[in-house]
């Protein structure tokens, strides 16, 4: 049962079709290259589809308390550009969280240009709904990852073209 969800967007100078290709490809090498000194690895069960889990080792440097994010691809549609992710370990806010499931979107928006919509259902354990700080949060860290992939497809034009 999800007690609640917000949603977040961001504008990337880079088309839909390459950041597809990043996010819809967990067996994709270029996310520990991409996030190079925040991202240490990233190791899949499965074949990269649905019911993959994906554990993605954090820098100590930089991760804070939270050291690894293991998730469940619980449903990819390539035709809509869409990833729904169940988050399985850490997260930014795991010890008050029952469940939380990540949506992506990847959206065209011009010519060389998309637009990620990201929708995050959640259940606290304590049944409230999350503080706006809270979902600022999650929402943050997981955009933080796409802006940097957008940085490293602009300053790789030839990678995933």
């Amino acid at each position: 049962m999800v007690a609640g969800s917000f949603t977040d967007e961001c504008v990337v100078a880079v088309s839909a079709e390459r950041l597809w290709k990043v996010v819809s490809s967990v067996k994709s090498t270029l996310l520990p290259k991409a996030c190079a000194g925040y991202i240490d690895a990233v190791e899949v069960e499965g074949a990269g589809g649905v019911d993959s889990v994906t554990t993605m080792k954090f820098n100590p440097a930089v991760a804070g308390e939270v050291m690894v994010v293991k998730t469940r691809i619980v449903a990819l549609d390539d035709a809509e550009r869409v990833m729904r992710t169940e988050v399985l370990q850490g997260g930014k806010l795991s010890a008050e969280l029952k469940s939380q499931v990540n949506e992506v979107k990847v959206e065209a928006a011009g010519e060389g240009a998309s637009v990620v919509k990201l929708k995050v259902e959640y259940e606290r354990l304590d049944g409230a709904t999350m503080a706006p700080e809270h979902q600022a949060k999650i929402a943050q860290a997981l955009l933080g990852l796409v802006k940097k992939v957008e940085a490293y497809l602009v300053t790789h034009p030839g990678e995933l073209a």
